[in-house]
C-alpha cells in the first residue's frame, strides 16, 4: 500500500516537472477537493489541471517540484492520511500538504488535500 501512495507524488512530480498539467492532476479523484496554498478551493480534477495549467504556464514555468512524504496514516485497508513537505525550485518555495488517499477499484487516488505555506516561510 504504502508503494503505491508515493508512486502518486512520484507521478505528481513528473507532471509538475514536464508542465504537463493533466498529467499532474491525474493523481487526483474526479471529485477532488482541493484547498491550494491561497486557501481556494477548487473541486474536481479538471480545476485542479485548470489551476496547475495556468501556474506551469506562467510563474512556475521550467521549475521542480520534490516532494518528501513524512506520514502514511492508514485509517482503514483503502484510505490514508498522508502528510508531505514538497519544495518548488528554483522558486523557494516550501510547501506542507494533507492528503486524503483512497484506494478505488484502478488504484489509490488523491480525494482531498489541502497545502499551505508553513507560517515563517514564503
Amino acid at each position: 500500500m504504502t508503494e503505491e501512495i508515493y508512486a502518486l507524488w512520484r507521478r505528481m512530480e513528473q507532471g509538475w516537472a514536464d508542465g504537463d498539467a493533466v498529467a499532474f492532476a491525474s493523481v487526483f479523484a474526479e471529485d477532488v477537493d482541493f484547498v491550494n496554498v491561497r486557501g481556494e478551493e477548487l473541486f474536481g480534477r479538471q480545476a485542479v489541471s485548470s489551476g496547475h495549467a495556468v501556474l506551469f504556464a506562467g510563474p512556475y514555468r521550467d521549475t521542480k517540484l520534490a516532494a518528501e512524504i513524512s506520514t502514511v496514516r492508514p485509517l482503514t485497508s483503502d484510505i490514508s492520511v498522508v502528510h508531505v513537505t514538497s519544495s518548488i525550485t528554483p522558486a523557494g518555495i516550501t510547501t506542507h500538504a494533507q492528503a486524503v488517499v483512497v484506494r478505488r477499484a484502478d488504484g489509490w487516488e488523491i480525494a482531498a488535500f489541502h497545502n499551505m505555506v508553513p507560517k515563517g516561510q514564503s
